[in-house]
């Protein structure tokens, strides 16, 4: 007796071509490398080789991650300052951003333990390069009477924090509906071992450091 034959699987349907184009460019998206990225990887690894003799590439010192921090303490009486800061932060970032909340209490500045104070959000990989090519490019040059971040502000270990007075200098804020100038922190970790190491590491990355130069006094014209 002759086997049935079993019948045969109905081809998917192929996909649109809108289909195609939402795939192809998510993937195309997916496999982006932030510019910053492409920087460090072809410029400033080969410059700190050269520059501090290192034997291997990995001894090259790199970017870990950058840490955001806005402190509002004014948010003990009016709590709607602190979303208006976290809803700011989350716009500049693109990252959920994490509440900070009082350690202990401190009756002069009627704060209770564990009351919400500011937030915080911490950056890494293709995001932390794209935050930093923006706040280089973009929103330093907005500073008023922008002359360069310090070269003091390193805490020994290889990391370095710079200080925002205004959230206003990111393009991604609208000023128009801003209802306080809140600043922030700004701390890059790097893996660095000594601050030298990341000073020349941030400023090959494009950090704008103040250029410092040594003021002559002009000779004191004397009286005939």
């Amino acid at each position: 007796m002759a086997k049935e034959k079993a019948p045969k699987k109905e081809k998917s349907e192929k996909p649109s071509g809108d289909a195609k184009a939402a795939h192809a460019a998510g993937k195309e998206e997916k496999g982006v490398t932030p510019r910053l990225a492409e920087r460090y990887r072809k410029e400033v690894v080969p410059a700190l080789m050269k520059r501090f003799q290192y034997s291997s590439v990995m001894q090259v010192p790199r970017l870990d991650k950058i840490a955001i921090n806005i402190g509002v303490g004014d948010a003990t009486q009016d709590p709607k300052l602190l979303d208006a800061a976290v809803h700011e932060l989350e716009m500049i970032t693109g990252q959920k951003v994490a509440v900070t909340k009082a350690r202990k209490a401190i009756s002069n500045f009627k704060l209770r333990e564990g009351l919400a104070i500011g937030c915080r959000v911490t950056l890494r990989r293709a995001r932390m390069f794209e935050f930093m090519d923006r706040f280089i490019s973009v929103a330093l040059p907005r500073v008023r009477d922008f002359r360069g971040v310090s070269d003091k502000s390193f805490d020994g270990h290889g990391n370095y924090t710079v200080g925002v007075k205004e959230q206003i200098i990111f393009p991604e804020i609208d000023v128009d509906k801003v209802t306080r100038i809140n600043g922030m922190d700004v701390t890059f970790v790097t893996t660095a071992q000594s601050d030298e190491e990341a000073f020349e590491l941030l400023k090959e990355l494009g950090m704008p450091f103040v250029k410092r130069q040594d003021v002559v006094a002009a000779p004191s014209s004397q009286n005939s």
